[in-house]
């Protein structure tokens, strides 16, 4: 951590201990499980140039995390400044790696609170799908291992692709049992480093990668839970395409061989949907 992030801890904590590191080791953030003699808390220090600390930041200060109440973390602190966050740390363990993780009844309640987060705003937005069309013709742009045939097949589908409006809701860019802590059974959120105003649909395309192709019953457990299916099949596709190339050369940059080949592979399966 930076000497300011820890000037601020030690002002607006009353000598804080270390539990626990609990970083995930691909991103400039630090993530820290501190306590002080007032409670427990999770401390996020990012650098820099990390696009996730003001994601997080505008989650929880814009009031987008309130309606999930006791289920998600409140933030504490922040100093925008020195890029750190201090949250309540909730009680429960990941779902990840636990036998929660392929829970049918986790799914449902996952389906309920994430139709809660997107129902507090949507608005129609005439540019964001050419924003995201964009945006991947630059992501191609950049280094990655995506064979030629391929990346030139893709850049041709976007710049030929006419996109029409799309409406947008808060949605939390990561929904899957790595956010989702499980206590006393219950589900609680967390991690809103990927936050933004988006299709509903892009909260799915983690469960739809890691889970739904293989146990559909949690994919209609999420459904019956959500209330509805978000996703609608010309905008479908095309999400899934930008989610494989966004994969890819993502895990590329920061050297994520596992979660590269899920890109690679995400792109091939997506592509056949063309």
């Amino acid at each position: 951590m930076r000497e300011a992030q820890v000037a601020f801890l030690r002002s607006f904590l009353d000598d804080p201990e270390l539990v626990a590191d609990d970083s995930w080791g691909l991103l400039d953030t630090r993530v820290l499980h501190v306590r002080d003699a007032a409670g427990e808390y999770v401390v996020k220090a990012s650098g820099p140039d990390n696009a996730h600390f003001p994601r997080e930041l505008a989650a929880h200060r814009d009031g987008w995390t309130e309606v999930l109440g006791a289920q998600t973390s409140r933030l504490i602190a922040a100093d925008a400044d020195a890029r750190v966050l201090v949250l309540e740390r909730l009680p429960g363990r990941l779902a990840l790696g636990t036998p929660h993780e392929d829970d049918a009844d986790l799914h449902r309640q996952a389906g309920a609170v994430l139709r809660r987060f997107h129902d507090q705003s949507a608005q129609e937005d005439r540019r964001y799908l050419h924003r995201e069309r964009d945006k991947v013709l630059r992501l191609l742009g950049q280094p990655h291992r995506i064979d030629a045939a391929t990346a030139e097949r893709t850049r041709a589908l976007f710049e030929d692709y006419a996109p029409g409006p799309a409406m947008v809701v808060p949605t939390h860019g990561d929904w899957h049992p790595r956010n989702w802590l499980v206590h006393r059974g219950r589900l609680l959120a967390i991690d809103y480093g990927r936050f933004a105003i988006r299709p509903a649909a892009t909260d799915c395309t983690r469960l739809a990668v890691l889970y739904w192709e293989h146990h559909p019953e949690l994919e209609r457990a999420f459904l019956d839970g959500y209330g509805s299916d978000p996703r609608h099949p010309e905008d479908w596709r095309w999400l899934q395409l930008r989610e494989a190339v966004g994969t890819a050369v993502w895990a590329y940059a920061v050297h994520d061989e596992t979660f590269e080949a899920q890109g690679h592979r995400m792109l091939r399966d997506a592509l056949t949907a063309f």
